[in-house]
C-alpha cells in the first residue's frame, strides 16, 4: 500500500508531538509543522527514529508570510496530503475583554482560526490529490461555553468547530472529510500558561491550579492514543461532527 502522509501543526511538543509519534508508529510519513525552535529539530529526530521519511517545516501561524512560504515548500515537496491535524494554538491573552490588548486578542484569532483557513486553502490541491484526505481540528470545551477572561480563545475555538463543519460540507465532493475533537484537560505548556495567569485577570485560576494539584490532567501520550483511530479512520458519515475524548 502507498504510504500515507499527514501534516501535524504545533508538532514540536505536547499533543502535536505525541500524535506525530503515534502516526509514525503506524507507518505514516509525518510532516511536523511548528515555529522555528530547537524543540522542533529534537522532535523531528524522535519521529524520524520511528518513521525515517518524516520531515519538518517551520511556520508561524501568526504570520501570513510565514504561512504562504510553508505552503509553497509543501506544494513543491509533496504530491498529496492524506490528512491534516490542526493542533497548533495559543490561549493568550488571559484577561477580561475590556482590558485585553487589541493586538493580542486579534493574534489569538489569527493563530487559532484565520491561520488554519489560510494554510488549508493553500494546500487544498494536495488534499484533493489524496483518495481520502482526513482533516482534524483539536477543539476545546471553550468552544461550547464562555470562560471568563478567555474570550478570544473561546471565540476562535467556536469558529474552528464551525470551520470544520463547513469544510466537511464543501469538501465531500473532493474526497475530503473533517471533524473536530476536544481532548479534555491535558498536561501541556498551555496549562502551565493558564496556571501562571494573574488571578486578578483570571477569576478561575484556583480551579485550574486545583486540576493540576489533584492530578486531574490527562497525559498527552494517552490522549493521542485515544484520538488516533478517529483521526485516521473517520468516515464520510462522521464528517462534520464534533467529538469528545471522554466519549471515545
Amino acid at each position: 500500500m502507498e504510504q500515507k502522509t499527514y501534516l501535524v501543526t504545533g508538532a514540536s511538543k505536547g499533543i502535536g508531538l505525541e500524535l506525530s509519534k503515534c502516526l509514525a508508529s503506524t507507518g505514516v510519513n509525518v510532516i511536523l509543522l511548528a515555529r522555528d525552535t530547537p524543540m522542533l529539530e529534537k522532535s523531528l529526530q524522535t519521529v524520524q527514529s520511528i518513521s525515517p521519511s518524516s520531515s519538518s517545516i517551520t511556520c508561524d501561524l501568526a504570520d501570513d508570510k510565514s504561512i504562504d512560504k510553508a505552503i509553497l515548500v509543501l506544494r513543491e515537496s509533496f504530491q498529496k496530503l492524506d490528512g491534516i491535524i490542526h493542533n497548533a494554538g495559543i490561549i493568550s491573552p488571559i484577561m477580561p475583554m475590556n482590558r485585553a490588548p487589541s493586538d493580542a486578542w486579534a493574534e489569538n484569532i489569527q493563530v487559532n482560526l484565520i491561520g488554519v483557513q489560510r494554510l488549508t486553502q493553500g494546500l487544498y490541491s494536495l488534499m484533493k490529490a489524496s483518495e481520502h484526505c482526513r482533516v482534524t481540528t483539536i477543539s476545546s470545551g471553550a468552544s461550547l461555553r464562555p470562560i471568563e477572561s478567555w474570550s478570544s480563545y473561546c471565540v476562535a475555538k467556536a469558529g474552528q468547530d464551525m470551520w470544520a463543519r463547513c469544510l466537511a460540507e464543501e469538501g465531500k465532493v473532493d474526497g475530503i472529510t473533517a471533524i473536530s475533537i476536544a481532548p479534555g484537560i491535558v498536561d501541556t505548556d498551555m496549562q502551565k500558561e493558564i496556571r501562571s495567569a494573574d488571578s486578578e485577570n483570571f477569576p478561575s485560576l484556583s480551579s485550574f491550579v486545583g486540576y493540576y494539584e489533584d492530578g486531574d490532567l490527562s497525559n498527552a501520550k494517552d490522549v493521542a492514543k485515544k484520538l488516533l483511530p478517529l483521526i485516521t479512520t473517520h468516515s464520510l458519515e462522521q464528517s462534520g461532527q464534533r467529538f469528545d475524548v471522554r466519549e471515545l
